[in-house]
């Protein structure tokens, strides 16, 4: 979603859209713009908000907010974690504002991850701006690379992760090769057996051809019993819902596999602020809309 300026001041209500500009709703920004730069690769920007905290923006469309960010974090780390049991080595593509890496680094039986992050302006703005997101950036299990994540996993050797989370923004610039078929397939090829990934794949009301798209595309090379789509509800994206994916290599199933017990203690000794056994649970039971655009 995009931020479009209506008085030409930082501190004044702005309309927060949708990429088709067909959806809008207002946020209130306040004081000054805390961080602006153009970098080779974007516009990377961050806000201060009367009632959602700290707010970062790629090309004026909102990556994440203080009040709102554990969903999705949570979800799109903790679904893979608490299925698929004895992930050693991550592989994360995109997540500079380091939410993710937050949320990985709880698990302590990780013994690698590797982040691989095109913009380091962005990974620079989150650590001065957004300390409690990108807190665990400096985490020594933590190999950052600022690098072409496509490039990277085109050349990682074959079977060297158990978990791949794609991260990124939504298929525009830099973002927009992270959505194809070529990508997923050198995806797939670096995964060991039995591994799995969490990808962010967009909203399914306002983005329904990226959505449906890219669906098709996971199904294509994980086959059509590997792929699960499942919701998150974050309020600063469009409509609230967002969509993210689960696929498997070889058949680790995302809700039979959940060890409920362990995620409770889990939830219990972190104090996460959203996912439960119940939500994980119940972000796959989907509305017969997003059924029939997924069949």
């Amino acid at each position: 979603m995009t931020i479009s300026q209506q008085t030409g001041k930082i501190s004044s209500t702005e309309w927060v859209t949708d990429s088709n500009g067909n959806f809008a709703i207002s946020i209130r920004l306040k004081g000054e713009r805390l961080f602006h730069e153009v970098s080779p690769f974007q516009t990377v920007e961050v806000f201060d908000t009367h009632d959602r905290g700290k707010m970062l923006t790629i090309d004026r469309m909102v990556m994440c907010t203080e009040a709102d960010e554990a969903a999705y974090h949570e979800m799109i780390a903790h679904v893979p974690m608490l299925t698929h049991h004895g992930v050693k080595d991550v592989l994360v593509i995109g997540a500079g504002d380091g939410g993710t890496i937050r949320e990985l680094v709880r698990h302590q039986g990780i013994e690698a991850i590797t982040m691989v992050e095109i913009d380091e302006a962005v990974v620079r703005a989150s650590k001065q701006f957004l300390p409690t997101i990108s807190s665990a950036l400096e985490h020594p299990k933590l190999n950052l690379l600022i690098d072409d994540g496509i490039k990277f996993v085109k050349n990682a050797n074959e079977s060297s992760y158990d978990l791949v989370i794609i991260d990124s923004s939504d298929p525009v610039g830099p973002s927009e090769g992270l959505f194809t078929l070529e990508f997923y397939q050198d995806v797939y090829r670096c995964l060991r057996p039995g591994g799995v990934i969490t990808v962010q794949s967009e909203s399914p009301i306002f983005h329904q051809k990226a959505f449906v798209d890219l669906n098709q595309c996971l199904k294509q090379i994980f086959g059509n019993d590997s792929v699960h789509c499942y919701l998150v509800f974050i309020p600063m994206y469009p409509t609230g819902m967002w969509s993210l994916t689960y696929c498997s290599k070889q058949g680790v199933h995302p809700v039979e596999n959940l060890d409920c017990e362990k995620a409770k203690q889990f939830v219990k000794e972190h104090k996460l602020r959203y996912y439960n056994a119940e939500i994980h649970k119940a972000a796959f039971a989907l509305p017969e809309f997003i059924r029939e655009m997924t069949s």
